[in-house]
């Protein structure tokens, strides 16, 4: 393995230091230049990313490449496909890339790693379809019409999120609710205009031990035997997700609807394994492979696009290029589809318990700063609230806006449906430009002198409504928000991160923080001290 170099340490690292503080023409003036638009644009499959709002000129572009080059980020990339154990702290592989592409020929992990996907994947789906076709009974005979998901952080996040987005293709038979909190009303919100004996509820849980997870489930278990479900009968009703069979079994589930995982697939990139389960029930399996194909697009694309048009290595680069060397730790991210109301938060726990460290891969404390704060939600709403500040505020916040091109909202249920697309859409572009942009002195001056005012209320009001712009921002636009594109948008931003720590130099793929919470509530429970 090539020796460590720490960032700063980096020649190309030393070079946009250096154009950091050069001068820069403002986004309204960079905006105009022959060639740009096209020059910052990149395609991937079901993808397009616009980055000609980026505070970037072609020098500095060339600059971030070499960085990455320099980075040896690809080359890491390959590594993580290959299997080998990147995630050292733990001394496990990192293959979440071989649970959507396990039908590959000659897959870098191996044929037997893609054996075992195939297996569980198949039985995960079977058992699916049954659910999601309205075959499935409880104990009664009674079709089962709901699934409650017990799990948190990856467990929850995950297909949570990409149920609400894919809700264009929920079943006709059963409704999946998700519950992570174990606060009692979350819960009892959940199950109250439920019938037990048309409920199954799935416990997700890699090791059956978390906390949370198992104070939801013996709660839930507790509610289906005081409605009537025998405990003899307590297995038509109950499904876990889990490595830990004996414990699940123990709990009462029925061997065959215990689904497991492996070591190598991380909570926050568990989607697409057997976590996904509730996913799969409400979409059904067709479309959850069609999920699956599309980050396996994405993959392939990150592992093989040139550098400069590599979409994860670009948006990267740009998040690097913002975080250190303009200053900006935050990032903001914006979907513009209510479907995709979830995906922001389902971003946050990727990036900040992937990136949020200050140690080197050597053991030396970062010198630069990692992990940018994520936050954000739907950008229409966003524009009514915290958009104020990110306009006028003292804060450069970069930011990703997401939307999607192609309306699929049925004209049958509303006739307006493409009418709200183009306000959305509008709206989307609009903030966009406005953030580049922004107006100066001159232009806010003339436009309110337009709008008739005197010359006294023109001099007083100027500077409370010239904006500085000069906001950077990013559009990723979806083709259509189908199960491949939110499959390709989700690979799209782990391989972003991914690439976000090779650069930094630190461990993407441990969270020893949230194992230190986890430890401390355990040590005050039995009265130990941690």
């Amino acid at each position: 393995m090539t020796a460590f170099v720490a960032p700063l340490q980096r020649n190309s690292w030393q070079a946009l230091q250096a154009s950091a503080h050069a001068p820069l023409p403002h986004l309204r003036d960079l905006l105009q230049q022959a060639g740009r638009a096209q020059q910052f644009q990149i395609d991937a499959p079901h993808l397009h990313l616009d980055f000609s709002r980026q505070r970037i000129n072609a020098d500095i572009w060339t600059q971030l490449q070499a960085l990455a080059s320099e980075s040896g980020v690809l080359t890491q990339a390959h590594a993580m496909a290959s299997g080998d154990a990147i995630n050292a702290t733990e001394n496990r592989a990192v293959l979440h890339m071989a649970l959507r592409g396990a039908n590959m020929a000659n897959p870098p992990w191996g044929a037997a790693i893609s054996d075992q996907v195939n297996g569980v994947l198949d039985r995960m789906l079977a058992f699916a379809d049954t659910l999601y076709n309205g075959q499935a009974t409880g104990h009664t005979g009674a079709a089962i019409t709901d699934v409650v998901n017990l799990g948190i952080g990856g467990s929850d996040l995950g297909p949570r999120m990409a149920e609400q987005a894919l809700a264009a293709n929920a079943s006709a038979h059963v409704c999946v609710h998700f519950v992570s909190n174990p606060d009692a009303w979350a819960l009892h919100q959940t199950l109250r205009g439920l019938t037990p004996a048309t409920t199954l509820v799935v416990v997700s849980s890699k090791t059956f031990t978390t906390q949370e997870t198992l104070t939801l489930a013996h709660s839930a278990k507790r509610w289906l035997l005081d409605g009537g479900i025998p405990e003899s009968a307590l297995g038509a009703h109950v499904a876990a997700v889990s490595a830990a069979v004996d414990k699940a079994t123990a709990f009462g589930v029925l061997p065959e609807n215990i689904f497991g995982f492996w070591d190598w697939v991380g909570g926050r990139y568990s989607v697409w394994s057997a976590i996904g389960l509730p996913l799969a029930i409400a979409i059904g399996s067709h479309h959850f492979r069609a999920f699956l194909n599309g980050a396996h697009a994405m993959d392939q694309h990150f592992l093989n696009a040139p550098a400069e048009k590599n979409m994860p290595l670009a948006l990267a680069l740009l998040g690097i290029w913002n975080r250190n060397f303009r200053d900006c730790p935050t990032q903001l991210i914006a979907p513009y589809a209510w479907r995709l109301e979830k995906f922001t938060p389902f971003i946050q726990q990727m990036d900040m318990e992937s990136n949020g460290k200050s140690t080197c891969l050597d053991g030396s404390p970062t010198a630069v700063g990692t992990g940018p704060i994520i936050w954000g939600g739907l950008g229409i709403d966003g524009q009514h609230a915290y958009f104020q500040l990110i306009h006028q505020g003292q804060h450069t916040i970069p930011v990703d806006f997401i939307g999607v091109r192609a309306e699929d909202t049925p004209t049958s249920g509303l006739p307006m449906a493409a009418e709200h697309h183009r306000v959305v859409t509008l709206n989307l572009n609009a903030q966009a430009q406005a953030l580049a942009c922004g107006r100066d002195a001159a232009a806010t001056a003339h436009a309110l002198e337009a709008g008739g005012l005197s010359d006294a209320e023109v001099a007083r009001l100027t500077p409370h409504r010239s904006f500085a712009g000069n906001v950077p921002s990013n559009i990723v636009w979806l083709d259509q928000l189908t199960p491949s594109a939110l499959g390709a948008l989700v690979a799209l931003y782990e391989h972003k991160v991914f690439c976000q720590a090779a650069i930094w130099g630190i461990h993407a793929f441990d969270q020893w923080g949230v194992e230190l919470g986890k430890t401390m509530a355990s040590a005050m429970e039995s009265g130990t001290a941690v």
